[in-house]
């Protein structure tokens, strides 16, 4: 998660919409408001690219976002938010290029549809495949506002196909209702809807279950180029067919789902006109559980960097409420705040802090933007008085003066005894905390119990300086209950003590490396040939 750059704190500021994978609070429509106020002699193409070099809002090739933030300025106009210069000429329209005389296609219809390879065009095909769909696609083609994504498919060297993909539909009754989304909960998942604006199959590629085969392939990466590309994933896909031209039976053959015909009426300037065709709405879920994220109460999570191989768990699966829940957990947490002066109770902080994190966020800029996207609803759930979220200086300034250890005991205790847990291997892991230096002081050494599916730390203790990691283990896993499960660990902990703790102690099971630090078991296990235990070796 990225914060807007230019914004004043963004989480005291509530999100409008988003617009290029950029919340617009009303505190960037101020902004906006005070340079239009400050720069009367500024055209709109000076006022966009300021704006976007004070956001640095880029696009995914490093270029600032200048188109897209065009889009946003005559929106916020045409909602009547602020008032741009005029304009200083008339748009002249670009001449199109000459008609592209592409070589007929060599391909058998009996083709392996294996070979068929979905990828998104360079740069330097950019203007190839904007002339052939313009050439043979029925609707043409002029350009994608906002995110998108263009595709083609190829059998070899051959192009066979082209796809475009944009942003969803603003308004679609049938997709609002099968969802479950009211307008405000619309506005801040939107982003997560993808809409399929162009399907073509180039003349002369006739091959048996080509258009279905496509659409699928095109599903399985499209999510991941999304986030490639624009920093969060696609959930749900959508399209409009036209029935009175097409079946829609590839559409249909790859999965996705018929909700229901349009009014017939399109986008025209500012508002819709009425064309008098309405078209059949299908959706696809990329995500298995699309529906249920699209319309859960918190943000479904954001998966991290794959070099920092941090899992996430979807807080919407978590008791927040009642007995045992998150907020009951937190009510014994000391407040370590002065009483004057405090506009959100600690129970709030903690609690959108814990869910924030949970879902991936890193830092307390990340855990304040997740908590500006929080509804009301929500806000009110995690223990919240006031309609807007606290700030990201409110979350800094409240955990750093938390008591650390007593908080993370009673979170990873909770996270212990859920039931998403159940059946877990428990790993064993030291880490030194990097970047943690105090003057002379050595940065800290901590022992973590790591669950191994969800990847989260259920325990942790400290290593102290004048000792190791070997005798913090019966610390660290006295109070889990781990009865059934498996301990993993390095050479490090293969100890007798260590063994006989977990089996006995704990009832559990372990899973130990030998290594030259236990020369004696190390050379039983050679002698009696224990190579061929693994069910690999057999």
């Amino acid at each position: 998660m990225v914060r807007l750059a230019g914004a004043q704190d963004p989480a005291q500021s509530t999100v409008i919409f988003r617009c290029a994978s950029r919340n617009i609070t009303e505190e960037n429509v101020r902004q906006i408001r005070r340079l239009l106020g400050e720069h009367r002699d500024w055209n709109r193409q000076k006022l966009s690219l300021h704006i976007c070099k004070l956001w640095n809002w880029r696009r995914s090739d490093g270029a600032l976002n200048h188109r897209t933030c065009r889009d946003l300025l005559a929106r916020l106009e045409r909602q009547g938010q602020i008032q741009l210069p005029g304009r200083r000429r008339k748009y002249k329209p670009r001449k199109l290029p000459d008609v592209i005389h592409e070589p007929a296609l060599e391909i058998p219809s009996d083709v392996n549809l294996d070979r068929l390879v979905v990828r998104p065009i360079t740069l330097q095909e950019r203007p190839r495949w904007r002339q052939l769909m313009r050439q043979h696609h029925y609707l043409g083609f002029k350009s994608i506002v906002g995110e998108s994504i263009c595709y083609v498919a190829t059998i070899g060297d051959q192009w066979v196909a082209l796809l475009a993909w944009g942003m969803a539909a603003m308004k679609n009754r049938h997709r609002e209702a099968w969802i479950g989304w009211d307008e405000a909960l619309k506005w801040r998942r939107l982003h997560l809807v993808a809409n399929n604006t162009r399907f073509l199959i180039l003349p002369g590629a006739r091959i048996k279950n080509l258009a279905s085969k496509l659409l699928s392939v095109n599903l399985r990466r499209l999510s991941q180029d999304w986030r490639e590309r624009y920093g969060h994933p696609i959930h749900l896909a959508e399209t409009f067919v036209d029935l009175s031209r097409f079946k829609a039976t590839c559409y249909r053959a790859a999965g996705w789902i018929p909700l229901g015909e349009t009014r017939g009426f399109a986008r025209s300037g500012s508002g819709y006109s009425s064309h008098g065709q309405p078209k059949m709405l299908f959706v696809r879920p990329v995500h298995p559980d699309a529906q249920r994220m699209l319309a859960a109460a918190f943000s479904p999570p954001q998966a991290p960097d794959r070099k920092e191989k941090i899992r996430v768990i979807d807080v919407n699966r978590l008791p927040i409420e009642g007995e045992d829940g998150l907020i009951d957990v937190l009510r014994t947490v000391v407040d370590p705040r002065k009483r004057r002066g405090i506009r959100h109770p600690l129970i709030c902080i903690l609690a959108i802090a814990t869910c924030a994190c949970l879902s991936g966020a890193r830092s307390f800029e990340a855990i304040a933007e997740w908590a500006a996207e929080l509804s009301r609803d929500a806000l009110k759930r995690l223990g919240s008085k006031r309609s807007r979220a606290p700030s990201e200086k409110c979350f800094r300034l409240t955990l750093q003066r938390l008591n650390a250890p007593q908080f993370d005991d009673q979170i990873c205790s909770w996270l212990a005894r859920r039931k998403v847990f159940a059946g877990e291997g428990i790993a064993l892991d030291g880490k030194t905390l990097r970047g943690a230096h105090d003057g002379d002081k050595a940065a800290p050494h901590l022992l973590s119990a790591v669950l191994h599916r969800e990847g989260v730390v259920v325990a942790q203790v400290a290593v102290g300086e004048k000792t190791n990691e070997i005798p913090c283990v019966k610390h660290l896993l006295k109070d889990l209950d781990i009865e059934g499960g498996v301990v993993t660990a390095d050479a490090l902990h293969t100890q007798t003590e260590t063994a006989r703790f977990v089996v006995e102690d704990k009832k559990a099971d372990y899973v130990f490396t030998v290594k030259e630090n236990q020369p004696t078991l190390l050379q039983d296990i050679v002698d009696l040939g224990l190579e061929a235990l693994p069910p690999s070796a057999h």
